[in-house]
Parts: C-alpha cells; sequence; structure tokens
C-alpha cells in the first residue's frame, strides 16, 4: 500500500465513519449545532437528513461522543424493524430487563416505568436512529406513540431521525401527518463545494500522518470534487484510488490523469465527468497494438513471398 510512500501512518480515505477524522465543515457543524440546540428544548422530534454519503453518521457518531452527561442514550443503527421488535431493541438499550413471555403492554409499561425512572435521576432519554428511511410505517408511528409517553412540564423521550431524502417524502404520506407535525427541527446535509473537499482532503491526509506539500492542488481538488457532486463518501473513493495510481507510478503528487483514471473506474460519479478519455497508459496500449499488427504483416507477407519463391524453384528444378 502507500503508507510509506506519501510518509502517512494510516489510511486517510476509509469508508468506515471515524470521528477522529472529523472535519468541521460547515454542513457539519451546522447539523450539530442544531441537534445540540433543539436536544435543549426537550420537545418531539428531531430530523436530519441528506443525500447517500454525505456524512449523515458521522455527525450521528460525533453527536453520541460528545453528548452531554445528562442524557441517557438508546441508539439504533439498523431500524428495519417491526413495531414489537423496535419496543424490544428500545427496551434493551434503555437497560430493562427483557423475559421472553411478557406481552407488548406489558413492555410499554415497563418502558414507561424505566423512562419515569431516569427522568427522576436527572437524565434526559434521547432515541437516535440512523437511516430512518427503513423504518416499516408502522414501526414510525410507533415512534410517534412513544413520545405521548411523558409529565406535566416534558416529553419522556425524545427521537433523533438521521435519514436519506426518502425519508421526507415517505413523511408527506397522510397517514404520517401527525408524526410530521411533531418534527420541531430537522436540518438538511448539503454537499462540499469543491474549495471544502480541498480543505477536507488535506484535513485527512494530515491526520493520517502526512507532512509536505499539498499531494492535490487545485485542479485536481476541482475535479475530484466536480465528480463527487461534492459528496464526501466518494470523494474518499476517488482519492483512494488517485492515490493508488499515484503511487505505482512513483509519483509523490497526484496528476490530473490519475484523477480522471480514478473517476472512469468508478460507478455513480458525474457523467458528464466520466466521458471516455484515453490516458497516457491507453495511448501507450494501443500505439503498442498498431506496431504488433504492423509486424505481424509484415511477417506474413515475407512468409508469402518465400512460400512464392520455393514453389518457383520447385518447377524450375
Amino acid at each position: 500500500m502507500y503508507l510509506q510512500h506519501f510518509g502517512l501512518r494510516q489510511l486517510p480515505f476509509t469508508l468506515t465513519p471515524n470521528t477522529g477524522f472529523f472535519f468541521g465543515l460547515a454542513p457539519h457543524v451546522e447539523a450539530l449545532q442544531v441537534l445540540q440546540m433543539a436536544l435543549e428544548t426537550g420537545e418531539g422530534f428531531i430530523k436530519v437528513t441528506g443525500e447517500v454519503g454525505t456524512g449523515k453518521t458521522l455527525v450521528c457518531r460525533k453527536l453520541l461522543n460528545e453528548i452531554p452527561s445528562h442524557y441517557h442514550c438508546a441508539y439504533i443503527p439498523n431500524p428495519y424493524l417491526s413495531p414489537a421488535e423496535l419496543r424490544w431493541a428500545v427496551a434493551a438499550d434503555l437497560g430493562i430487563d427483557i423475559e421472553e413471555r411478557l406481552d407488548q403492554q406489558q413492555l410499554t409499561r415497563l418502558l414507561h416505568e424505566r423512562l419515569l425512572t431516569l427522568n427522576e435521576q436527572g437524565f434526559q432519554v434521547v432515541l437516535v436512529i440512523d437511516e430512518a428511511q427503513a423504518l416499516p410505517d408502522d414501526s414510525l408511528e410507533a415512534l410517534r406513540l412513544f413520545t405521548n409517553l411523558e409529565t406535566e412540564s416534558r416529553k419522556l423521550l425524545q427521537v433523533v431521525l438521521f435519514g436519506q431524502p426518502e425519508l421526507d417524502a415517505r413523511l408527506q404520506q397522510a397517514k404520517l401527518r401527525q408524526l410530521r407535525q411533531r418534527i420541531t427541527f430537522s436540518y438538511h446535509l448539503r454537499p462540499l463545494n469543491w474549495d471544502e473537499v480541498q480543505a477536507y482532503m488535506n484535513h485527512r491526509l494530515n491526520i493520517a500522518g502526512f507532512q509536505g506539500k499539498a499531494i492535490f492542488n487545485v485542479k485536481e481538488s476541482k475535479l475530484i470534487a466536480d465528480a463527487a457532486r461534492g459528496i464526501p463518501r466518494l470523494v474518499n473513493i476517488l482519492a483512494h484510488k488517485s492515490l493508488l495510481l499515484a503511487f505505482g507510478e512513483g509519483a509523490k503528487n497526484v496528476s490530473l490523469v490519475h484523477c480522471r483514471t480514478a473517476i472512469k473506474d468508478t460507478d455513480d460519479v458525474s457523467e458528464h465527468i466520466k466521458k471516455p478519455t484515453f490516458s497516457s497508459l491507453q495511448w501507450l496500449l494501443v500505439g503498442i497494438g498498431f506496431t504488433l499488427s504492423i509486424l505481424a504483416v509484415i511477417q506474413l507477407s515475407s512468409a508469402t513471398c518465400c512460400s512464392h519463391w520455393f514453389a518457383q524453384l520447385g518447377d524450375w528444378l
């Protein structure tokens, strides 16, 4: 791998959301500020949406890591659950001892009692759900009913939903209008600008241990930002492949050729960027192929001439 070549301690562009690489980009910082302000109000639902790869899970983990100690969090990363499974999952995260023979009514009562106990102990309970667009409609309705649990002065449970734009579309259904009205704060993560992409890549390289002049210059950063449509996950993929190509050639900087080759090898990049162009390597291969074809023709012609000459010699003899 290219770690030693570029003087890195770890891979800078992995796809795993790692809060150690968190960079204070405007959309991510704004999302965290909205979440913090919304949680302080203690009311209703909070929603953060964004296109695939824009950093929702990273913001979610950052929130969970830095939430103040007076919050008690339950976290569900994979919410493709029925209403009953959702209740069991929340109960388990809240530390309730569960018996298999409990029915749903008994489980709901235990949840209420546990929330009251935590409230009396000074905790504010927050349920954080990632990939919320995967929640079935019945489970979304069950979530709404969770938030009916309250004291005279405050909700016993707040819910934070992280999801793709499909979540917004589903919440427009008439049957979910009661839940939609309870969303008091929401934020949509936008893609990054090209200069944010350049700063983002340089930050990740520095965290990974790089010291020296920039590996990605302005033209390369703009090309990657355009091809990735400002989506951090695609930026990571293209940057990683570009570094591999530079390492393969022994180069210390990433060139436009490296970036274009990485783009052509990657799905889901902007189509106007992913146009068929020949890299230097491809032109070299074409040239070699053309040369071999010419040599083959010459060899075939020579063999034909020799055969004709030997045939004439045979006739003369």
